[in-house]
């Protein structure tokens, strides 16, 4: 089936069945690779994207859910909001391996953008989705409270 899709906004046209994950329209169709493939069933966070500026997981997201939504993934992200946390994730070197990273940051823009200065407790609730090889997460909390931080001024 043809399917009509706003990603990074701009329309893109795709054919594939209607209950294909996003995740694989994203990196196969529409040659986007930075959303990443981790579990397969919305665990672990490493394909999360924006779904009309909500983080959802693109492994259990449908094309068809897609439909008539705004995409953001990690090539689109440049709000003031998305510019802030990777500004942050640079100062702060919270990259090790990478593999999580665009999800992870997808996640934090999502609870800046909801929540402009989360306590500890409440970053590490809303990024308990996220998981990390490598165990950057003091990094990871470290760069959303710079973000927060730069935000505010």
């Amino acid at each position: 089936m043809q399917f009509q899709l706003n990603i990074n906004g701009q329309e893109r046209s795709v054919d594939v069945a209607a209950d294909t994950p996003l995740l694989w329209v994203l990196r196969d169709e529409l040659n986007l690779t930075g959303t990443k493939f981790g579990c397969g069933v919305a665990s672990c966070g490493a394909c999360t994207i924006h779904l009309n500026g909500t983080p959802v997981r693109s492994c259990q997201t449908t094309v068809e859910d897609a439909v008539g939504a705004r995409v953001i993934t990690i090539e689109g992200a440049s709000d003031p909001v998305a510019k802030a946390v990777q500004q942050a994730w640079i100062e702060k070197d919270v990259v090790q391996c990478g593999f999580c990273q665009s999800g992870q940051i997808m996640s934090a823009v999502g609870l800046l953008s909801e929540n402009a200065n989360p306590s500890d407790e409440e970053i590490d609730d809303y990024m308990s989705g996220n998981a990390c090889r490598c165990a950057t997460y003091v990094r990871i909390k470290d760069a959303i409270k710079l973000a927060a931080r730069k935000l505010e001024a």
